[in-house]
């Protein structure tokens, strides 16, 4: 398949707070290797916004009743002639592992860098605009002015509290994304309105386009419908919908 440009809209709150952790440990994980002081700053700005993130939830219990429901939804399969065992013991052996490794955790997720006094030092400040300059914080000052083999390890060392988070989000999503098939589809004028089965909830929705499209999609959907307008990008001013029809492929992800 040509490389596709992919929009998604997420049908659940449980996928969007995945969707936005997805994002954040990319960002971070990009960041982590850079040298300079800099890169450490901007590490440790996506490590509060990934804590944020974790605690406006009981996410432990969301991530364990997912990954749950993904196994039991699979095991269904197992009664498949058609079904690649192999494979589909390979996934039920890594929803098992991610389920032991979340249960390992004790208390809240990320509970050890909630409970570090210099990151909560820092992560207070970060809060207020320019709230983080070195005469703020003399401590960070400090720790900003390390080799940067010294900071890396630290950052590094901070991630992995977060690793089972990252790992299961990973693992959810992709299962989710692999779940559908595309169905190529055309928006008149730039709009197309979809009607969905109630009785089979969709977690995600995914718009295919290719690079080349002058177009972006938007979409929103709820139980009953989704609706995906094209709009022109303009870089001045308002965006306006698309006059021309648009095919793409569409994934409505269902698992």
């Amino acid at each position: 398949m040509d490389e596709q440009v992919f929009y998604e809209q997420p049908l659940s709150e449980r996928i969007r707070t995945f969707l936005r952790l997805e994002s954040l440990f990319l960002q971070a994980n990009h960041t982590l290797p850079g040298a300079s002081p800099w890169d450490s700053r901007a590490t440790l700005s996506t490590l509060f916004e990934i804590l944020n993130v974790m605690g406006r939830a009981d996410l432990k219990g969301e991530m364990l009743k997912e990954l749950e429901r993904h196994g039991a939804a699979l095991t269904r399969l197992e009664q498949v002639p058609e079904v690649d065992q192999q494979r589909l013991n390979q996934i039920l052996d890594q929803l098992d592992a991610q389920v032991d490794r979340l249960h390992s955790v004790e208390g809240q997720l990320g509970q050890a860098l909630r409970q570090n006094e210099f990151i909560n030092s820092i992560r207070q400040r970060a809060s207020i605009p320019g709230g983080t300059c070195d005469f703020d914080l003399p401590a960070y000052h400090f720790w900003l002015e390390r080799p940067a083999a010294d900071r890396l390890r630290d950052l590094q060392e901070w991630l992995n509290i977060l690793g089972p988070v990252q790992s299961a989000v990973a693992l959810l999503l992709k299962l989710i994304r692999e779940s559908a098939a595309p169905s190529r589809e055309r928006a008149q004028a730039g709009f197309l309105q979809k009607s969905l089965d109630p009785d089979i909830p969709c977690q995600l929705v995914r718009v295919a386009v290719p690079p080349s499209l002058s177009c972006y999609a938007e979409i929103s959907g709820g139980k009953h419908r989704i609706t995906v307008r094209f709009m022109e990008y303009v870089k001045d001013g308002r965006a306006v919908q698309a006059a021309q029809d648009i095919e793409f492929d569409l994934y409505c992800c269902l698992i």
